[in-house]
């Protein structure tokens, strides 16, 4: 779960919270900047500071240190898709984390999501499924994001709206249906988030 800086404040140090203070107000004045050659540096410098978060500040609490100077940055489509791109793992599904709080369009969102659910990368994946894909996934794409994750085994409780989008999907019971099948014609066991998932696709019970 993603910190307030108040709560991050309380768990670091002197020297990473000054590091912190120092980082925000690089991407805020990034944020403010003029696009011009003077500035340019300056306006990307906090991009580095994105990628050492886990060393001044912890790698435990760097998800929350990168979303907040990509929130402090008003990172835009752009500053995302390439951050992302270019960055590590830990970077990319810090990226993931923090597009509910950015709200990119889905034209510029949805790349990135999708590109994390090629991954066999779980902490992508569990990053991918999260409140953004939940709004703006639609459905065919949403019922192989579900499948990923029992593929990879990330539990099916990473799926932001897991009960309200798959409630009722008929297409979703038959497509577990056929990987149960496939999975027990193989001698594999069947993972049992899927007996679940399976469960909650039917059609709320009318009263």
């Amino acid at each position: 779960m993603l910190m307030t800086r108040k709560e991050l404040d309380g768990r670091l140090g002197g020297a990473a919270r000054a590091w912190l203070d120092e980082s925000l107000a690089e991407a805020a004045h990034a944020a403010d900047a003029a696009e011009d050659a003077t500035t340019a540096f300056a306006a990307r410098s906090w991009e580095m500071r994105f990628a050492a978060a886990g060393r001044h500040c912890g790698q435990d609490n760097a998800d929350s240190v990168r979303t907040l100077l990509l929130i402090e940055a008003r990172a835009d489509a752009a500053t995302l898709t390439r951050i992302y791109q270019q960055g590590s793992a830990a970077e990319r599904r810090a990226v993931l984390l923090a597009l509910p709080h950015l709200a990119p369009p889905p034209s510029a969102g949805l790349p990135l999501v999708e590109d994390a659910l090629r991954t066999n990368d779980t902490r992508l994946v569990a990053a991918a499924v999260g409140p953004y894909a939940a709004e703006h996934l639609d459905p065919h794409a949403w019922r192989h994001a579900l499948l990923k994750c029992l593929f990879t085994g990330v539990p099916v409780d990473a799926a932001d709206g897991l009960e309200r989008r798959v409630r009722g999907d008929a297409e979703l019971a038959r497509m577990l249906g056929d990987y149960a099948a496939e999975r027990t014609a193989a001698g594999r066991p069947v993972p049992a988030d899927l007996h679940r998932v399976l469960a909650l696709t039917s059609p709320t019970e009318e009263i």
